[in-house]
């Protein structure tokens, strides 16, 4: 199984909801970083998994939407505690519909909160393992 990876930086803010997590209540800024790692067992013809630049170009245009931006008042958050676990997700599947490769079997969202803490989601994408 191959994997090829690429990433992205970019400050968001959030606030958690439906505890008490002392100062994670408050409005506050992370300096995200967003892995995206893509999984397959077959190369192309040109003995890629994926076109990076493709790939790169989709990412920087999901990472775009979240720069700078409150992630409670986006609409695919509305009900959501805006956790790591959730942003992954949501990537995650936001990534995978733009998705064209025929190769890739699976991709997997990394999202870091800061040095120590990250969240991960990954999706079978039904292709060729």
């Amino acid at each position: 199984m191959y994997t090829v990876a690429v990433k992205r930086d970019f400050v968001a803010q959030h606030y958690l909801i439906g505890g008490d997590w002392g100062a994670e209540n408050e409005k506050h800024s992370h300096h995200y970083v967003l892995e995206l790692q893509l999984e397959g067992a077959e190369l192309d013809r040109h003995g890629y998994l994926v076109d990076i630049v493709d790939i790169e170009a989709s990412l920087e245009a999901l990472v775009a939407h979240y720069r700078d931006r409150t992630l409670n008042d986006l609409p695919e958050f509305s009900g959501l505690n805006p956790s790591i676990e959730h942003f992954a997700r949501l990537v995650c599947l936001a990534l995978a519909a733009h998705l064209s490769a025929p190769n890739l079997a699976a991709l997997t969202v990394k999202i870091w909160e800061n040095d120590i803490a990250w969240a991960s989601y990954r999706h079978a994408l039904g292709r060729r393992a």
